[in-house]
């Protein structure tokens, strides 16, 4: 009784840990007799402790190589064939409805990203931008769409809080999984695409100068310029359709 007691604290400990940044998404465990004598346990109990976290999804073993902070949340995403996924399909106007939440999520997952991201975070952030710039003008948009949200859950992990950064996956796999349509054109159009990169880089920038309002700000208009922008798009398009409808019309 006395083991298990000792093992569910250390479990408790190391799970806010975890949870609170001291232990980075990705990053390696101390040694198992370095951790032991840290905490003052035996180490049959930090191994039940540690064999909690991995069934928990928060810790991952690789054999000969340690064991690590797992660098994704457990899953539990949208399937693609769900009734919400479904609605989406038939209704792409609801992405608008994906940008109000990330409106009110983003800006302060960048205002904590930039008070919490240690220097790998910020290394992520910047191979994430460079990554994006270099997928622009691929034969695929949706190659560089992708990017996009690798570089924005790049900075959501930053902020160092799980239960965001699985909220935000989520939402970006519905976006990509189920409305694709339109997306894509935002980084074929010049007009679009060149505010775009300028927006993330500054939202970058805020993050790697540790400023938080400047982060909140660029996170936030960032996301009011793509609304608008697919709003535009979606303008266009349905101009487009009416005058091909007319011309049908007329050739009757």
């Amino acid at each position: 009784m006395k083991k298990l007691r000792i093992a569910e604290q250390l479990t408790q400990q190391l799970e806010q840990m975890i949870t609170s940044g001291h232990f980075t998404l990705g990053e390696r465990l101390p040694a198992e007799r370095a951790l032991a004598e840290q905490f003052g346990v035996s180490r049959p109990s930090l191994r039940e402790s540690i064999q909690t976290l991995i069934s928990r999804g928060l810790l991952v073993s690789k054999p000969g190589g340690g064991t690590f902070v797992e660098n994704d949340t457990p899953q539990a995403s949208v399937p693609c064939s769900s009734p919400l996924v479904e609605l989406f399909r038939e209704n792409p106007e609801y992405r608008f409805d994906v940008l109000e939440i990330r409106h009110a999520l983003e800006g302060n997952a960048a205002w904590y990203a930039a008070l919490r991201a240690t220097d790998d975070d910020k290394a992520n952030i910047r191979d994430c931008f460079e990554r994006m710039i270099q997928r622009h003008g691929n034969a695929d948009p949706m190659d560089e769409a992708r990017a996009d949200a690798d570089f924005h859950l790049a900075i959501v992990e930053a902020s160092h809080n799980l239960v965001l950064l699985h909220v935000m996956k989520n939402l970006f796999e519905l976006l990509q999984n189920s409305i694709s349509h339109n997306l894509d054109k935002l980084y074929t159009i010049p007009r679009v695409f060149d505010p775009l990169k300028n927006q993330h880089r500054e939202l970058m920038e805020a993050v790697l100068a540790s400023d938080p309002e400047r982060a909140r700000k660029a996170a936030q208009e960032h996301l009011a310029f793509v609304e608008d922008s697919l709003k535009s798009i979606d303008a266009d398009e349905a101009r487009k359709v009416r005058s091909l409808r007319h011309l049908t019309l007329l050739g009757r």
